[in-house]
């Protein structure tokens, strides 16, 4: 386990903890959250190793092995799969170290240690990396080509998808995940929470995301007011606890109450409009979900509303057989989506979905006249008033100037004051409001660039990605002021929570094409999984379905597509006859330990004042052992099945 004891820490003149303890079960998956700059990265850190407290301790069993995802990627010519399999460093140390065995000239001599290096090499599973490494990166998003290409080749986005792989691949006990979907998209971050729940060590994940955070971890810790709280439960528990408190300590019932009246009254009239629409009832539960957390919500400090929309045409705009893309200097095209048949009805809500690189950017750029369509016609109706928000925008934003200067470019005749309190409301407020945002996070960029689409009153929100760097506090304050949004929503986004809150239908675009979606975010997971991951697998010639390569002990299963010979058959059983007679030698080691351990335990004098650290050491080592156990006979269980289904 994980046991943190009065635990102190400074960062410069800042406590980040005092006097703190936590303890963490092995196998627990567990969510760290807390506002920003309250230590989440720096208690990462000691766990690595890398940072230690001034007083107190953490201690976890001295066996563990610790993945993390490392924060640069060398510009390196080494094919990505290769990088990806160089995460699991003990099969790379045991390659390099049977390639200079075999190169011995003294091949006798040499014999003894390759055999036993062939063993090692098939307990860490050799025979399979490969495959598992490409699955990797198909689930991350990667095609076999891109497999194939160097690492200096892709993007800074791509690199750290390269490096998440790299601690995925990595044999752990303890894996260490800081906001690992700030990089993927939506199809990726649903492969990713699929694969941490099979994964069969201990999680921490940092992560603003609540429904990947909802569908992950089984424990929440929260850091607040310097101290580590476990919770009990996924996120949505965590908030319904912590709300409790929050009632309860500062009699917060009176502002619950008027909080639940206004969210009641909007479904009221959402219902009044639409009561039989499955796209309505989603959007009903949705806001009966924000119900339950109205208590924390209405602690929480920062809240916004967007102002009441100018009046809108109707339709908003039309595409007429619309191809949208790029088109250089040169005059050179590059479509990425055609045939585009669309119109923009007042008050629709709209998700987009796809993958990466499928076209949603390029459709939101040209909706908001950043793009010209390449071919056929874009109508926009008269008094059609766009806020655009998207990540580039923030790159637009003036460092060396404040907020209010920005404010005031766009508001030039409104009195300073009236801008001052409106700024107050987004969270600038005294010196920082007049302060040159150089300096500013990249959630308060963000707000700010949020700031300034509200002042202006769109009747047409076009939002890309907004959440991007919003912790979750701010991230639920969109989420309100969107769903209480009289006008029209476009959005993209990687947030599940804010989309199932904000929006009533979806777009998907794919394939170079723009279709409706016929279902819900559940609906998009299992068509996902069913239809383009499963072509992936099987182009790669592994099921779906298969548990997380990365976990020590993870079971492989081999699908075959089509009848094997013999000679086929029993190439395919003898890896996996390998592999369940070192599983039986595994297990046989671990129950002779476990029982050697049991009958120390059972010792009366180990309880004694004096052997304390002794009773702890063996304690450790026996949840160590009794949970390896439990992970190798799964997986020899798996195995067993894998061999009846070859026989079959």
């Amino acid at each position: 386990m994980i046991r943190l004891q009065q635990l102190s820490l400074m960062r410069g003149t800042k406590p980040l903890f005092e006097n703190t303890d936590l303890t963490l079960n092995p196998g627990d998956k567990i969510g760290l959250i807390g506002a920003n700059g309250a230590g989440k990265s720096t208690l990462f850190g000691m766990l690595r190793d890398e940072l230690h407290p001034d007083q107190g301790s953490i201690d976890f069993p001295r066996n563990w092995r610790v993945a993390y995802v490392a924060q640069e990627t060398p510009a390196l010519e080494r094919p990505a799969v290769e990088y990806a399999i160089d995460g699991d460093t003990t099969l790379r140390k045991l390659e390099k170290e049977l390639a200079e065995v075999e190169a011995m000239q003294d091949q006798e001599a040499a014999g003894h240690r390759m055999g036993e290096l062939y063993g090692l090499l098939a307990d860490a599973d050799a025979y399979t990396v490969r495959s598992r490494g490409e699955q990797l990166l198909a689930g991350l998003g990667f095609s076999q080509d891109q497999m194939m290409q160097p690492v200096s080749s892709f993007s800074g986005g791509w690199r750290m998808r390269l490096n998440l792989a790299q601690a995925l691949m990595c044999p752990s006990d303890l894996l260490l995940l800081d906001e690992p979907t700030n990089h993927l998209d939506l199809d990726a971050i649903i492969w990713l929470e699929d694969w941490l729940k099979r994964y069969a060590g201990t999680l921490i994940v940092i992560s603003h995301d609540r429904d990947f955070l909802d569908g992950v971890v089984n424990v929440i810790v929260h850091i607040d007011e310097r101290k580590l709280k476990r919770y009990s439960g996924n996120y949505s528990s965590f908030e319904r606890q912590r709300a409790a408190q929050i009632v309860l300590a500062q009699g917060m019932l009176e502002k619950q109450q008027r909080k639940q009246a206004h969210l009641q009254s909007y479904i009221d009239r959402f219902k009044a409009q639409a009561t039989k629409a499955r796209q309505a009832q989603s959007r009903i539960k949705a806001l009966a979900r924000m119900e339950e957390i109205a208590p924390l919500r209405a602690a929480a400090e920062f809240s916004f509303e967007f102002r009441e929309p100018l009046r809108a045409p109707n339709p908003l705009l039309t595409l007429d057989d619309v191809a949208i893309g790029y088109r250089s200097e040169q005059g050179h095209e590059k479509k990425i989506a055609a045939d585009i048949n669309f119109s923009l009805q007042t008050g629709q809500r709209i998700g987009l979905l796809g993958v990466n690189g499928a076209g949603k950017s390029t459709f939101i750029k040209t909706i908001a006249g950043e793009l010209q369509a390449l071919h056929g016609d874009a109508n926009f109706g008269k008094g059609l008033a766009i806020g655009y928000f998207a990540q580039h925008q923030l790159e637009m934003l003036r460092d060396d100037e404040s907020p209010l200067w920005h404010l005031v470019r766009i508001a030039p005749t409104v009195r300073e004051q009236e801008l001052r309190n409106f700024l107050g409301s987004f969270n600038f407020p005294g010196t920082m409001v007049t302060s040159p945002i150089g300096p500013f996070s990249g959630g308060e960029k963000a707000r700010l660039a949020l700031a300034l689409i509200v002042w202006q009153r769109p009747n047409l929100l076009l939002l890309d990605e907004p959440t991007n760097h919003l912790d979750l506090e701010t991230r639920e304050a969109l989420t309100d002021a969107l769903a209480q949004f009289e006008g029209t929503l476009m959005l993209v986004s990687h947030d599940r929570h804010l989309l199932r809150a904000t929006t009533d239908q979806f777009l998907i675009v794919a394939d170079g094409a723009l279709t409706e979606f016929d279902g819900d975010l559940d609906d998009y997971k299992d068509w996902l999984f069913k239809t383009k991951l499963a072509a992936k697998m099987q182009a790669l010639s592994e099921p779906v379905t298969a548990p997380p390569a990365a976990a020590p002990t993870a079971a492989k299963k081999t699908v075959s597509t089509k009848a094997a010979t013999p000679a086929q058959t029993a190439a395919q059983r003898k890896p996996i006859e390998a592999r369940i007679k070192r599983l039986e030698e595994q297990m046989s080691r671990l129950t002779e330990q476990k029982s050697a351990l049991d009958t120390r335990l059972a010792d009366a004098t180990l309880y004694e004042p004096s052997q304390k650290v002794e009773l702890k050491d063996i304690q450790e080592e026996h949840a160590s052992c009794s949970h390896s156990l439990e992970t190798l006979e799964a997986e020899w269980l798996a195995q067993q099945e894998a061999l009846e289904q070859l026989a079959a």
